[in-house]
C-alpha cells in the first residue's frame, strides 16, 4: 500500500483533533519500541484529550489511509504496541472512571485509566478489577483488554476477557457502536436495520456457523488460552459475546473507547503458604495435587535460578530470607471472609500434601506485610531476570507459554531439554504454575545472522513442543509479532484462515496495527537489534564499568518494563508523573538515547550527541537517580544525561545555568568576601530580577542565603588541631559546599554529635569538592580535574584508611558512585568510594558499644534524598532514628522536585512544583506542629521551605545536637535551628538604590562633554 501523506496527515489532525499531535523526530523516537524485541518507526503519535477526540483521529487517519496503533501503557512483551502508524496514546488524558455501579459490581472506564489508579477510586465501595498483571502499577485498562491480560489473581479472577461485560468500539470505516453478549433476537434486529452494523454482524455469525466445529475441536481446553482471536465467545454456548471476542485482538481489529467492567469484591483476609522443592519440575509436578486439595487465589512459583540472580544483584534480599528451604518455591495464596477462613485453607492443604508448618521447607504467613514481602520476589521476576548479573542479553520471544496444569512438570523437562540443545544455558522458568503458565527469559543472539536464524529455530520447536503438550503459545502476553507466524502451528490452517475472516469482518483495509496477528511480520523481522543493527561506539567520560564499559549497553539497559510510569511509591520516575509524557519517563529518553545510537537505518534521531530531540527530552529529567535503585533493571539515566550534556555543548558555549549553577562551589566561595552584600544583592528589588535572568535561574525561584559565617570559618575559628589520621577514632567530616556556606549549622551539629560518640573530628582546611555540580551539568572534565585535586587533600586520610563522613547525600553519592565511574581506573577513587559513610552509617555501625544517641522522643516527617534512596540507602537513618525515639514517618511520595540545579533553572519551575506537590509538599504541610521535619539534602529542605509549607526541615545531625541541650519546644521545633536571615527590608532596597546611584554617576561620567 502507497505511504500515506504524512505532512496532510499531520496538518489534519492539528485541525481537528482536540489534543497532542506530535511527528517530531523525539516522539517518533519515543515510541519506536515496547516490551518487546521488535522495533518499527511510527508516522507519528496523537495524544487525544478526550475520547471523542481519539475517535476523530482515528477517522482524520482513515481519510489518509494511515495505519493506527492504539497505546497505553506501552509494557507490550510481543510487539503488539509498535508499528509504523500513528500511535494514539491514551494515557495522558483518557483516564477517567466514568460510573460504578457497586451493587451490581460493575464500572464503566476510558481505555487510559492505570489499573491501580482505577483499583484506588474502586476501593472506598471495597471492589476492584480481577486481574492483576505484575505491571499493575503502569499498564492500562485499554491495553489490558487489546492483550487479555492475567497476572496471578487470574487463578481467582480469570482473565481480562473474563471481566469484561460490555465494549464501546470504533472500526477503522467509522462504525461506532456498543458490543457484548448479543442474543439471537438482538442479531436479527441488528442485521434487519442494514448498514455497516449489520454487515459486522453477518459476517460475525458467518464465522461462527461456518467454522463451529473447528473452533471447538481446535482451542485448548485450558485456563490460559491468550493466544489466537476468541472466536469461542461467539459460540452459542458462549452467548455470542462480541465483546470478549474483541478482548485480546491487540488493536488489530477496532479502537476501544470505554469499557464497561465486571469488578469482585477485595478479600477481607489473605494467607500465603510457600513450598519448598528440590527443583521446578518437582515443584510443578505437585501442582495439580495442590489444586485438588484447595482452590487459591493464587498458585505462583519462582525457581532457584531466580532466587540466585536476585542473590548476585543483591535485590530483593529481604523477600529471599522469607522463603523456606529449597531451590524452587510454590507460593499458595488464600482468600476468604475471616482469618480462621484462610488460616485453615492453608492447614489444610499441609495435611493433605503431608507437611508441616514447622517442618523447614515450609514457611506459612497471614501477616500482609510479610506475604507482600514473599510475593515481591515473584512479581520482580522479569526485571530480575532481564539483566542478569553475568551481563548475558536475555530476551522474550518464549517467556509466557502455557499448558495444562497437570502436565506441568513434564512439558518443563524438554522445554529444558530444549534449551540445553540451543545451547541456551539455564534460563529462570517462574510464573502462573496454578493455571499452567511459564515465564522465562531466553538468551537469545538477536545480534548476528547466526544467532537470529537461532532464534527462529528455537520458537519454532517451542510452538511444536507446546502444542504437543495441548497448550497455548502465548498464557498471558499475546501474541503480536512474537507469537503470530507461529499461530498455524496451534491452530491449524484452517482456523488462522478463519482470523483473516474475524480481521476482514472489523477491518478489511488491514490498517489496525497491521502486521499482527493476521498476516503477521517475520518473528525474526523488525528486530529492535538484528544482524543490521550497526550503532555508533562513542568514546565517553564515564566509565560505564558496570555496563562492560559501553554507553550502548547502559542505555540498553532499558529492556521496556516501564515501571518508570508508576504513578505513586518510590522516586522513578518523577518528569513522568508531572507530566505524564512517554518522552519524560526514564523508558522513553532510553528509547531516544537508543535511537541517537544511529543503529538502523531509519532511526528516528539522525544528528548524534547535537540532537535537540534527546536534549528536550532529558531536559526535564531530575537527575534524582532513583531510577538507578527502582527500575528494575538498573538504568541510570542521570549519569546518561551528564554524559551527553558534555558531548553536546562540547565547543559550544553552555546555557548561562551551567556557569552559574554548574560553579556554585566557586561562587559560594568567593561569597566568604562580603557574604551580607551578596545577600542584599541576590534579594535585592530589581537587581535580583535582573541577575536570575542573566544567570539561567527562573524569575520565581528565590536565591539561597549564604552564612555570614561559613563552616570552615567557624572550624579554624574554634583552632582545634586536626588528628592523627591513623588514629581509629579519627573521622574526616566532609566540608561539602551546601552544609559549608549555606547552613553551617549542620557541619557545626555533627562535630558536636560525632565527638559526644568520642570520635575525633579532622576537617580538609584546603579547598576540596566532590564535583556534584559540574557532573549534574555535563561539565565532566572539570568534574575530573576538582576530584583530582581533593583526592591529593584527602589522600593522607585515604592512606590511612580513615572514614570520610558525608552530610549532604548528593555528595556521598558523588563518592560511591558517580567518582567510581567517571574514574574506574583511579584506586584512590575506588579507595575513597569504599571509606566514605553517611552520618547515620558511622553512628550506628561504628560508634562504641557504650554510645547511646541523645533522644529527642519526637515525632517526624522524613524526606528521604533521592540520591541516598538509589545509592546509600536509608536502613541506618531508620536505626539511628529508632535509637534515638524519633517516631519517624520515612514519606514514600517521591522526590521533593527541586534535585539540586534543576528546579532553579529558568523553565523548570512549573515542573518542579508540580513534583513536590504530587506528595512530599502536602505531606509536610500535613505534619503536625509539634513534630520534626527532617531532610538532610539541601535540595530537598529548600524545596519545603521555599514550597509554601510554613515548615523549615533539618538535618538529623541537628536534632541530636539540639536534643543534647535538652527537650525541644513543643511548637515547630525547628525554630531552634540556626539558619541563615533573609537580609532585611531596607538593606536590599539600599543596596538597589546605591546601584543606582552607581550607574546613575557612571552614565553622566560618560555623558560629560569633554574639553
Amino acid at each position: 500500500m502507497t505511504p500515506p501523506d504524512t505532512s496532510g496527515l499531520e496538518a489534519a489532525l492539528r485541525a481537528e483533533v482536540d489534543g497532542e499531535v506530535r511527528f517530531d523526530a523525539g516522539s517518533r523516537g519515543a515510541y519506536v519500541t515496547d516490551g518487546s524485541n521488535y522495533r518499527q518507526v511510527p508516522l507519528g503519535v496523537v495524544v487525544p484529550r478526550t475520547v471523542e477526540a481519539g475517535a476523530r483521529a482515528v477517522a482524520v487517519c482513515a481519510r489518509f489511509a494511515a495505519p493506527v496503533l492504539s497505546r497505553g501503557g506501552g509494557t507490550s512483551l510481543a510487539g503488539q504496541t509498535t508499528n509504523t502508524a500513528v500511535v494514539i496514546d491514551w494515557s495522558k488524558y483518557c483516564t477517567k472512571v466514568l460510573t460504578v455501579d457497586a451493587e451490581r459490581r460493575t464500572c464503566v472506564v476510558e481505555p487510559g485509566i492505570v489499573l491501580d489508579e482505577l483499583n484506588r477510586q474502586l476501593a472506598v465501595h471495597k471492589l476492584q478489577f480481577g486481574p492483576k498483571p505484575s505491571t499493575h502499577s503502569h499498564c492500562a485498562l485499554g491495553g489490558m483488554i487489546g492483550n487479555n491480560s492475567c497476572g496471578a489473581s487470574a487463578q481467582a479472577y480469570g482473565k481480562t476477557v473474563d471481566n469484561v461485560r460490555r465494549l464501546e468500539i470504533l472500526t477503522y470505516d467509522g462504525q461506532r457502536t456498543w458490543v457484548g453478549p448479543t442474543p439471537p433476537a438482538e442479531r436479527a434486529r441488528i442485521v434487519a436495520g442494514g448498514g455497516r452494523l449489520a454487515e459486522i454482524y453477518t459476517g460475525l455469525d458467518r464465522i461462527a456457523t461456518e467454522y463451529l466445529a473447528d473452533i471447538r475441536r481446535g482451542y485448548p481446553k485450558i485456563p490460559r488460552r491468550v493466544s489466537g482471536y476468541n472466536l469461542d465467545s461467539l459460540l452459542p454456548e458462549n452467548g455470542f459475546d462480541v465483546a470478549k471476542a474483541l478482548v485480546g485482538s491487540e488493536g488489530t481489529l477496532v479502537t476501544v473507547l470505554r469499557a464497561e467492567l465486571d469488578l469482585v469484591p477485595v478479600p477481607a483476609r489473605q494467607s500465603l503458604l510457600v513450598l519448598g522443592y528440590d527443583d521446578i519440575c518437582a515443584a510443578a509436578d505437585d501442582v495439580s495435587h495442590v489444586l485438588e486439595h484447595c482452590s487459591p487465589s493464587q498458585l505462583e512459583a519462582l525457581d532457584g535460578r531466580m532466587a540466585q540472580l536476585m542473590r548476585e544483584e543483591g535485590a530483593y534480599l529481604d523477600s529471599l530470607d522469607t522463603l523456606p528451604e529449597g531451590d524452587s518455591w510454590l507460593l499458595v495464596q488464600y482468600s476468604g471472609d475471616s482469618q480462621e477462613d484462610v488460616d485453615a485453607q492453608a492447614h489444610a492443604l499441609l495435611r493433605a500434601v503431608g507437611r508441616d508448618e514447622k517442618d523447614a521447607n515450609v514457611a506459612f504467613s497471614d501477616d500482609p506485610e510479610r506475604e507482600q514481602k514473599m510475593l515481591r520476589a515473584r512479581e520482580a521476576g522479569l526485571g530480575v531476570t532481564a539483566r542478569p548479573p553475568d551481563d548475558r542479553e536475555t530476551w522474550e520471544g518464549w517467556e509466557d507459554s502455557a499448558v495444562p496444569p497437570e502436565r506441568l512438570g513434564d512439558y518443563l523437562r524438554d522445554l529444558k531439554g530444549l534449551f540445553e540443545e540451543f545451547g541456551y544455558d539455564h534460563p529462570s522458568l517462574y510464573g502462573h504454575f496454578g493455571q499452567g503458565c511459564v515465564h522465562t527469559r531466553i538468551p537469545f543472539g538477536l545480534r548476528t545472522a547466526e544467532g537470529v536464524a537461532g532464534f527462529r529455530r528455537f520458537v519454532e520447536r517451542a510452538a511444536d513442543l507446546v502444542v504437543s503438550y495441548g497448550g497455548s503459545l502465548s498464557g498471558e502476553h499475546g501474541d503480536g509479532q512474537s507469537r503470530g507466524e507461529l499461530l498455524s502451528r496451534m491452530f491449524g490452517a484452517r482456523l488462522v484462515t478463519a482470523f483473516g475472516e474475524f480481521k476482514a469482518v472489523f477491518d478489511p483495509g488491514n490498517r489496525m496495527n497491521p502486521g499482527k496477528i493476521v498476516h503477521p511480520n517475520p518473528v525474526d523481522g523488525q528486530l529492535r537489534l538484528g544482524p543490521t543493527w550497526r550503532p555508533d561506539t562513542p568514546a565517553t567520560h564515564f566509565g560505564f564499568p558496570e555496563d562492560d564499559h559501553s554507553f550502548n549497553r547502559a542505555v540498553m539497559r532499558c529492556v521496556g518494563i516501564g515501571n518508570c510510569r508508576g504513578h505513586t511509591g518510590g522516586v522513578m520516575c518523577p518528569s513522568y508523573r508531572a507530566t505524564m509524557e512517554e518522552e519524560h519517563s526514564t523508558r522513553g529518553r532510553a528509547r531516544l538515547l537508543f535511537e541517537m545510537l544511529d543503529g538502523h537505518a531509519d532511526s528516528a534521531v539522525k544528528d548524534g550527541w547535537r540532537s535537540t530531540a534527546v536534549h528536550d527530552a532529558l531536559d526535564l529529567c531530575l537527575a534524582c537517580k532513583g531510577c538507578k535503585a527502582d527500575c528494575p533493571t538498573g538504568v541510570d539515566m542521570a549519569t546518561l544525561k551528564a554524559e551527553f550534556l558534555s558531548h553536546h555543548y562540547e565547543g559550544r558555549l553552555r546555557p548561562a545555568a551551567h556557569y552559574a549553577m554548574g560553579w556554585l562551589p566557586l561562587w559560594a566561595k568567593l561569597s566568604r568576601i562580603a557574604p551580607r552584600l551578596v545577600n542584599s544583592v541576590l534579594h535585592a528589588p530589581g537587581l535580583a530580577r535582573a541577575g536570575k535572568r542573566l544567570a539561567g535561574v527562573d524569575g520565581a525561584r528565590e536565591a539561597p542565603v549564604f552564612a555570614a559565617q561559613s563552616f570552615l570559618q567557624w572550624w579554624r575559628q574554634r583552632d582545634t588541631e586536626n588528628p592523627d589520621p591513623d588514629d581509629p577514632r579519627t573521622v574526616v567530616l566532609w566540608p561539602d559546599t551546601f552544609s559549608t556556606y549555606f547552613h553551617p549549622s549542620i557541619a557545626k551539629s555533627a562535630v558536636r554529635v560525632l565527638e559526644d560518640a568520642g570520635f575525633r573530628v579532622a576537617v580538609p582546611t584546603e579547598p576540596v569538592c566532590c564535583g556534584l555540580t559540574w557532573i549534574s551539568t555535563g561539565q565532566l572534565l572539570v568534574a575530573q580535574k576538582v576530584l583530582r585535586r581533593t583526592l591529593d587533600v584527602l589522600r593522607p586520610y585515604l592512606d590511612a584508611g580513615t572514614p570520610v563522613i558525608g552530610l549532604e547525600p548528593s555528595c556521598t553519592a558523588v563518592f560511591r558512585s558517580d567518582a567510581p565511574e567517571l574514574m574506574p581506573a583511579d584506586q584512590d577513587v575506588r579507595r575513597l568510594a569504599g571509606q566514605v559513610r553517611t552520618f547515620a552509617e558511622q553512628l550506628v555501625h561504628h560508634a562504641p558499644d557504650d554510645w547511646r544517641p541523645p533522644q529527642p522522643a519526637r515525632q517526624a516527617t522524613v524526606q528521604t534524598h533521592c540520591h541516598q534512596h538509589a545509592v546509600m540507602k536509608f536502613d541506618a537513618d531508620r536505626e539511628l532514628m529508632r535509637r534515638a525515639h524519633l517516631d519517624a514517618d520515612v514519606l514514600d511520595e517521591g522526590c521533593c522536585g527541586l534535585a539540586g540545579n534543576f528546579g532553579f533553572e529558568r523553565g523548570h519551575h512549573e515542573v518542579s512544583m508540580a513534583v513536590g506537590e504530587l506528595g512530599v509538599l502536602p505531606a509536610v504541610r500535613g505534619a503536625a506542629p509539634d513534630s520534626l521535619v527532617l531532610a538532610d539534602g539541601f535540595s530537598c529542605r529548600t524545596q519545603i521551605e521555599q514550597g509554601g509549607t510554613g515548615r523549615r526541615a533539618l538535618h538529623l545531625a541537628e536534632v541530636l545536637a539540639l536534643a543534647l541541650d535538652g527537650n525541644l519546644p513543643g511548637d515547630r521545633p525547628e525554630r531552634l535551628a540556626d539558619r541563615p536571615p533573609e537580609p532585611s527590608r531596607t538593606a536590599r532596597w539600599a543596596t538597589t538604590a546605591a546601584l543606582a546611584v552607581l550607574a546613575a554617576g557612571a552614565v553622566g561620567g560618560l555623558c560629560r562633554p569633554r574639553r
